[in-house]
């Protein structure tokens, strides 16, 4: 390697390191500033400094969990979660760096059960402050919440049962009834369709004895007009009879 090189190499080495030492030491900058303000009550000023030291620093994991507490603070809870993920997400690696992340860890997960509650779901409350106790078991504010959850989430749990069950319940009534109302309209179909065969039948009834009537009446008429016509023939046959008798005595 030539002198000029070694020289390039050096100088690009030692920028940097300066560059990285600036950005390390403007990130120190918000964070304390953005703690100050947090101590103030200023929250909002202080999102404002965490979110500079996450800017210069995008994997600060002090500024994203100061960053989660000043929204936690603000009431910004979707935000504030989304920040302690992003710091739970990195467990393993925390522990491993410094044991003493486990106190800061722990926090964490208890605020992520905080959130949790506040959205009424309590399995997920449950399940943050069981792995807020495993990191710091003598927290007894987290196994209190701890315990809060656990009774929330049986009755939330019993009350989804019953209304389940009402539900089934309305839905069996519902279909018994949807039952009942079928059988009701094949009956009334039924009863219908008898009565409408007794009419069918009475008028074919009705029209059978009116036939029957008309029928008597022109045989009647018939055996009448038949009667008419014979005694006719028997006085056109008396008359002649009684002329010729007549010209029998002229004679």
């Amino acid at each position: 390697m030539n002198t000029i090189l070694k020289i390039t190499v050096f100088l690009t080495a030692f920028l940097m390191c300066a560059a990285s030492v600036s950005a390390q030491k403007a990130e120190r900058k918000n964070v304390r500033g953005g703690n100050k303000l947090y101590k103030k009550e200023k929250f909002t000023e202080a999102e404002i400094a965490y979110r500079k030291s996450i800017e210069v620093n995008p994997r600060s994991v002090e500024g994203i969990y100061d960053l989660g507490n000043a929204l936690y603070k603000q009431e910004k809870y979707p935000e504030a979660s989304e920040q302690y993920q992003l710091i739970a997400g990195q467990g393993n690696r925390l522990m491993n760096e410094d044991p003493e992340n486990a106190e800061r860890l722990a926090q964490v997960f208890h605020n992520l059960g905080n959130i949790s509650m506040k959205s009424q779901e309590y399995q997920k409350s449950v399940e943050a402050y069981k792995q807020s106790l495993r990191l710091n078991p003598a927290d007894d504010e987290t196994r209190y919440n701890l315990a809060l959850a656990q009774k929330l989430l049986q009755d939330q749990q019993q009350q989804q049962q019953d209304q389940q069950q009402d539900q089934d319940q309305n839905q069996d009534q519902q279909e018994q009834e949807k039952e009942q109302d079928q059988k009701q309209d094949q009956q009334d179909q039924q009863q219908q369709q008898q009565e409408q065969e007794q009419q069918k039948t009475q008028e074919q009834q009705q029209q059978n004895e009116q036939m029957s009537r008309d029928n008597a009446q022109q045989m009647l008429d018939a055996f009448l007009q038949d009667e008419k016509d014979t005694q006719e023939k028997v006085k056109k046959v008396q008359m002649q009879q009684q002329q010729s008798r007549k010209k029998e005595k002229q004679w």
